[in-house]
């Protein structure tokens, strides 16, 4: 098992920043590629970026390239989201998910077993 703790949103205006934190316990954290999801209300969750388990790897989904930046500490057990020039449409509940284990990556929401609880994102305009 793998327990996963997002922290770090928040409210914020239009081209504000914020800097997500999802902490991990439980197996060997640096065994797990690691992604972030948002759901938006009235929509499904999607993705928005990943990040090997080296962390030498990253994804991101289009509409935040260049914007977010995914890194992770595995001495520290944590993989972080850095958001900037956040925009009112990336208003959303954001999740860290841990990758199954063997895959380097995946956008694909049913290949994440672990999940955590999520922390909300709001931006105004």
């Amino acid at each position: 098992q793998v327990q996963l703790v997002e922290s770090g949103g928040g409210s914020v205006q239009h081209g504000g920043s914020l800097r997500l934190s999802c902490a991990a316990s439980g197996r060997t954290f640096n065994n797990y590629a690691m992604g972030w999801f948002r759901q938006a209300p009235g929509k499904e969750r999607e993705f928005v970026g990943s990040i090997s388990w080296s962390g030498t790897s990253t994804y991101y989904t289009d509409s935040v390239k260049g914007r977010f930046t995914i890194s992770r500490d595995n001495a520290k057990n944590t993989v972080y989201l850095e958001m900037n020039n956040l925009r009112p449409e990336d208003t959303a509940v954001y999740y860290c998910g841990a990758l199954r284990y063997g895959l380097r990556w995946s956008c694909r929401l049913w290949d994440y077993d672990y999940w955590g609880q999520g922390t909300q994102v709001t931006v105004s305009s």
